[in-house]
């Protein structure tokens, strides 16, 4: 037992590595700098919807606890001028300086959900009609506020999406040493990303489109499934990508969850890596059961998913665990995929796989099993 808990104690000392850049920056911002005169700044709104609990902490608004009621906020954040694209330039302490760094401004906490539907139906009239789609982002495991909302924004800008991100932050602590914690929050959340995605409903984007990341899709297949049992599932005809990047979830569960939703409805693209050590680690924790973002990719799509293999795909993490965000090939061509509605791009076909197996996707190492899914909603 002792040796189990020093091995697993060590392994994530090695991937937390050091403290790390403050998270307590919302609405902390260098008051010589402004905004409006840095040139090539770009600004990305973004909603929340959480069942965090409020603090009175500054910079931070929600904390890692678990809320009774859902919390809903509104953020601007700022992305510098040299923004790379794939990257988060964090600042690593408040304030934030916007010419540099990316910057969480105009914090706006609403009372109850119904400020929040109307703050966000009237953003999505104020837009051309092609961009009135939400973007709804589920994080994963080890995720603050702050870095759920700064991942959206990026992911938003990085992917040229037009619509509106809306974060659905669920109560992790933000520690790698809060694991079982995490998992307890993410079921605690169910029925909450159920309202939440009822409340975003209501404000009648065009569209939504759904990515959920790590340990969200755990909480994301849950809400399926549960939707699927109780005759909701694809009633509003409103999501039409779901994107499960980097899915933390026991592969044996997820054959479970995909139980309760009929074949000929499991329209998912799962973006799996072999060489995710984030998911290594949590294989390990789970008695060496594969988690589907490092899964067999053929057995996946045996399923009835389709699957988008990154393995071959070089990033620069050493964990390997969001290229869905990190690699700018990646997020430009789900960005694409987005726009559109149409299927991912393919260049070339080899001709020793498989029919269902396509290869060199937008000149990406990115390999496809599986069937195209069309477009779903989840009412």
């Amino acid at each position: 037992m002792f040796r189990t808990v020093f091995t697993v104690s060590f392994l994530l000392a090695i991937l937390t590595a050091c403290a790390g850049p403050t998270d307590a920056i919302i609405g902390q911002v260098d008051p010589r700098v402004d905004l409006e005169a840095v040139e090539g700044l770009t600004k990305q709104v973004v909603y929340v919807a959480t069942s965090r609990q409020a603090t009175d902490e500054a910079g931070l608004l929600f904390s890692g606890e678990r809320g009774a009621e859902l919390g809903f906020a509104r953020f601007t954040v700022t992305i510098p001028p040299d923004h790379k694209t794939g990257a988060i330039e964090r600042p690593e302490r408040a304030p934030a300086d916007p010419r540099s760094e990316f910057a969480i401004v105009d914090p706006t906490v609403f009372s109850g959900s119904k400020p929040f539907v109307n703050r966000l139906s009237r953003e999505l009239r104020s837009r051309p009609p092609a961009n009135r789609d939400v973007l709804l982002f589920v994080h994963g495991f080890n995720t603050t506020l702050t870095e759920a909302v700064l991942r959206a924004a990026q992911f938003a800008h990085d992917s040229g999406f037009t619509g509106v991100p809306v974060v659905f932050s669920w109560a992790s602590r933000g520690s790698n040493f809060d694991y079982v914690y995490d998992l307890n929050s993410v079921l605690i959340a169910r029925d909450k990303l159920i309202e939440a995605g009822l409340l975003i409903l209501e404000a009648s984007p065009s569209g939504v489109d759904f990515v959920a990341h790590s340990m969200g899709n755990f909480l994301t297949m849950e809400v399926m499934r549960q939707a699927s049992l109780q005759g909701r599932f694809n009633a509003s005809r409103k999501f039409r990508d779901i994107i499960l990047a980097s899915p933390d979830i026991d592969v044996n569960l997820f054959e479970t969850q995909l139980k309760g939703i009929p074949r000929s409805q499991r329209n998912f693209y799962v973006l799996i890596s072999a060489n995710d050590k984030a998911l290594g680690i949590s294989k390990f924790l789970a008695g060496d059961v594969p988690r589907v973002g490092d899964a067999d990719p053929e057995r996946l799509a045996d399923l009835g998913v389709t699957v988008v293999d990154l393995s071959e795909v070089k990033d620069t993490s050493s964990i390997h665990h969001s290229k869905f965000a990190d690699v700018p090939e990646v997020v430009q061509l789900i960005g694409r995929h987005l726009e559109s509605g149409s299927h991912f791009e393919t260049s070339t076909t080899a001709s020793n796989v498989p029919a269902n197996v396509v290869q060199s996707i937008a000149n990406v190492p990115i390999t496809i099993f599986g069937g195209q899914p069309r477009s779903v909603g989840l009412q």
